[in-house]
């Protein structure tokens, strides 16, 4: 296969002493040596596979439609895969028909962010059973009869995506810490926990409730960020009928997940290199 090469443009803000300096240069090495196929995935040849980590992502955070939670509950004689019964929760969502077309028992649907499984269909309404890690992580477990949802159908692989790569992984919930007005845009503020905040970027991508939107603010001290909400996209989400206080769904860029995994290490063998550049300079 002939391989496409791609220029990947970081910016570094350079500290005015030693450490900055050897930390700046090391990520800007690292990122001159990294192959294009790490951010891009390999080639779409004709008659070959997306193997990419951008084409195996399954949402774009371009809500299709709100649904209505009919009812969520334990069920505790679900069938097994060997014929025995276990407790469950599932999840019955209804008033949706958008995301129901071409629907089939096992599509993905993304309900407020979480990618959840269908189990049973009909013209209007389906089901979807929550594991336990789901409810942990995530608000679906709050929901009650009548409370709105978004939804969205996993994407094909040819669709377009008008938002960003979203998993409907979602790592963890926020809580709204304000909203305000300005002009015709709604400004929210988000508080969310620690491991979260080290993935907000202002300017990059951050999926609240399932929608894609871009943070303006980050005030990493204080544990929150910021969106901005257009007319149009708090006419078709959820998100702007909820109070200060209420929980949200929150799912950092995957890009910026797997960047911080591979540096990791990388980071915490420069830390040791920078403490011994500087016990070899105080001598």
């Amino acid at each position: 296969h002939r391989h496409t090469h791609t220029t990947v443009t970081v910016t570094v803000t350079i500290r005015p002493d030693r450490r900055g300096t050897m930390r700046a240069a090391t990520l800007l090495l690292l990122a001159a040596a990294t192959p294009a196929s790490a951010f891009l995935g390999h080639g779409f040849g004709r008659g070959g596979v997306a193997g990419s980590l951008l084409t195996r992502s399954m949402f774009s955070g371009i809500i299709e439609e709100m649904g209505t939670c009919r009812s969520l509950e334990r069920n505790p004689e679900l069938e097994l895969w060997d014929g025995s019964k276990g407790e469950g929760v599932e999840l019955v969502i209804e008033g949706c028909n958008t995301v129901l077309d071409g629907a089939y028992d096992g599509a993905s649907i993304a309900i407020n962010g979480v990618c959840t499984t269908v189990v049973e269909f009909d013209d209007d309404s389906f089901k979807v059973g929550l594991a336990p890690e789901t409810l942990r992580r995530s608000n679906l477990g709050e929901l009650t009869s009548g409370k709105p949802v978004n939804l969205e159908r996993s994407l094909p692989a040819d669709g377009r995506n008008s938002g960003h790569f979203v998993q409907g992984h979602v790592d963890t919930t926020g809580t709204i810490r304000s909203k305000d007005f300005d002009g015709e845009s709604l400004w929210l503020r988000v508080n969310a926990p620690p491991e979260l905040m080290k993935l907000v970027v202002p300017k990059g991508y951050i999926a609240i409730d399932g929608t894609s939107l871009t943070v303006c603010e980050v005030n990493q001290s204080e544990g929150w960020f910021s969106v901005m909400l257009i007319a149009f996209t708090q006419m078709h989400i959820i998100v702007p009928n909820k109070e200060v206080g209420d929980t949200v769904n929150l799912e950092a860029d995957v890009m910026g997940k797997y960047i911080e995994a591979s540096m990791g290490s990388l980071m915490e063998r420069i830390e040791t290199l920078e403490k011994k550049v500087e016990e070899l300079s105080s001598k």
